[in-house]
Formats: structure tokens, sequence, C-alpha cells
């Protein structure tokens, strides 16, 4: 420990029983240095933050996904539900306040992910990560089960929320539908859509979100500014939902859909959740995000990307071994010049 504090340097003259200034255990007088900073002492200063190096990821995306559904599922609901008159005199949102609420939720949620877990929030977004840009795919069940966690609880803090006008326009607390309500947490297609049309729908807007995130990440881009990443992306969804998401509801998101449908189902809604339209939770809200974001990351990584994470820009063995030789014959001829 007396690495980490230095202690000023006293004279016996001027020690005094009654100076509180020289007392040896008074920080105000003592250099101290931050443990963090500490080359000589282990990061973990306790076992507690031992632990939270194992979990904060885990946890980052818990906590950005669960932001993301509590406002986006919340701005739903407001918007909605005090349209009804006997809920509210007047309506306290409409589809922009909406679509703003769905933007300032994947904002505020990468913002606070970003550090920790790099800010996915999105199944889509981490599979695309894996497949084009090397992140390691033992992380991604536990990434895709945080994301799915945080969504059902961020959905299921709405909904105790809004129960009570949720049973003024639904009729009842024993009534529970999705046109009347169950639309304001998962996404379903509207009537006069196609299958097809629906899958294209959420391929086409994931697509974009992963380029809007490809595109502010990328160093030849700028780089961005610190903390501009998050508005970037805010503008994103924005502009998405705004564009493209009167067809699906724009779920973009396989967890931001998922968790609220496995709330509705839990709290009432039952099996009609899932037997919309043949299992439409699976290939539109969930496969088509997924294939729309992985498609569109290989095209941006082959068309643009120059950055060595990317599996398009991975040397082949002659570019290694050129690699190696130059490097070696380099380093000799410096090391040669060093000691000369």
């Amino acid at each position: 420990m007396t690495d980490i504090i230095e202690k000023p340097v006293q004279r016996h003259s001027e020690t005094s029983n009654n100076s509180y200034a020289t007392r040896p255990n008074d920080i105000s007088t003592l250099g101290v240095v931050e443990f963090a900073d500490c080359n000589q002492c282990s990061q973990y200063p306790n076992r507690w933050s031992s632990i939270r190096e194992n979990i904060s990821a885990p946890a980052a995306e818990f906590m950005g996904a669960f932001i993301l559904c509590l406002l986006g599922c919340g701005g739903n609901c407001q918007a909605n539900l005090s349209a009804n008159k006997n809920v509210s005199a007047n309506p306290a949102g409409d589809v922009v306040t909406s679509n703003l609420s769905w933007a300032i939720g994947l904002s505020l949620g990468v913002w606070l992910s970003a550090n920790y877990s790099g800010g996915h929030l999105n199944p889509a977004v981490t599979i695309a990560f894996a497949t084009v840009r090397g992140f390691p795919w033992k992380k991604v069940p536990i990434y895709l089960l945080a994301q799915l966690l945080g969504a059902l609880c961020g959905a299921g803090v709405v909904y105790a929320t809004y129960f009570h006008a949720i049973d003024i326009v639904e009729g009842g607390s024993n009534i529970r539908t999705i046109a009347a309500s169950g639309n304001l947490f998962g996404t379903y297609a509207a009537d006069y859509l196609t299958s097809v049309s629906a899958f294209f729908t959420e391929f086409i807007g994931s697509a974009m979100l992963i380029t809007g995130i490809f595109m502010f990440t990328d160093k030849k881009n700028g780089p961005a500014p610190p903390g501009v990443v998050p508005v970037g992306i805010f503008f994103t969804v924005l502009g998405i939902s705004s564009a493209l998401g009167m067809n699906t509801g724009a779920a973009l998101n396989p967890a931001r859909d998922l968790g609220p449908r496995i709330l509705t189902a839990m709290v009432g809604y039952g099996g009609a959740v899932f037997n919309f339209r043949n299992q439409y939770w699976l290939w539109c809200p969930i496969l088509g995000p997924i294939f729309g974001m992985v498609v569109a990351a290989f095209f941006y990584d082959v068309m643009l990307y120059r950055g060595s994470e990317s599996i398009t820009n991975k040397p082949s063995e002659e570019a290694e071994r050129h690699h190696m030789h130059s490097c070696a014959h380099r380093t000799k001829l410096h090391g040669a010049a060093e000691i000369v």
C-alpha cells in the first residue's frame, strides 16, 4: 500500500499533536494515486470488480435493450391509448412521438452500453458482426439472451405502467386483443400486406440500419467524435421508422419484437400473438432483420470497408508470406543499424 499513497516528508520539529494537517491519516495532505492507474496493483481492487468484468458486457446489453423497449413501447402506448376518449380528453402523442420514442430509446441504450459491450442491443446486429467483422461466436448466445430478457423486462414495465389504460381500451381486465393493444408491444403486418412484402420491408429497413451503424463507426468516414455515434443512430432509426414503418411497424430487431411478444403471451393475449399469419413472428421480425443485416454488412465491407477485422480484408497466404519476409528483413536491418 505504500506504493499507492505518497506520504509527505515530515521533520520532527514540524509535527504537533494539535496539527491536523500533519497527521499521517489526513487524506488532504496525501498524494493519492488512482488505483486503476497504478501499474504495481491488480486491475481488480476487490472481488466484485473481478466478477463485474465478466458480466458487464451482457449486463450492458440487457440494460440497453431494456431502455429501448421501455421508451419505445411506452411511446406506442401513450400515443395510442390516449387517443381513446375514455382514457384521455386529448391525445398525448401520435405516430411522430412513437417514432421519436424508439429512436431516443435506441440512442440512449447504445450510449449506455457502447463502452462495455459494443452497444449491439439487437440479435441481428450481433450476428452480422460475428459473420462479417470477427465478433466472437462464443459470445453470441449470451448477448442474444441478454438482449431478449432486457426487451421483455422493458415491455413488462410498460405494461404494468399502462395496465389500467389498457383495461379501459379493451373493455375489461380479462379482455386482451392484438388489434386493440397487443400491437403496441409486438409488431404485426398491415392487413393489405402480402407475406413477401412484409419480409422485404423488414429486410430493407434492417439493411439500412446496419449500413448506418457501419457508416458511423467507419474510421474512413471521419471518424465520428466520441458520443456522436448514438446521435447518428438516432437519426437513422427515426428516418427508417418514418419512411418504412407503416407496413410492419419497423421491428428491425428480433429482440425488440420477440421480447414484448413473449410478454403479451404471458399476460393474457395468448397464443394468438404467435399464430398470427402462420408464425409471422419468426419469418418477418426475426429472420427479416437477420438476413437484411448480414447481406448489407457483407455488401458494405466488400465495396467500401478497409478495416482488418473484416473477413473481406483477410490477407491471402501470399500476402502473409510477403509481409513476414519483408518485415523480418526490415527488422533485421533496423536492429543492425541500432547496434552500429
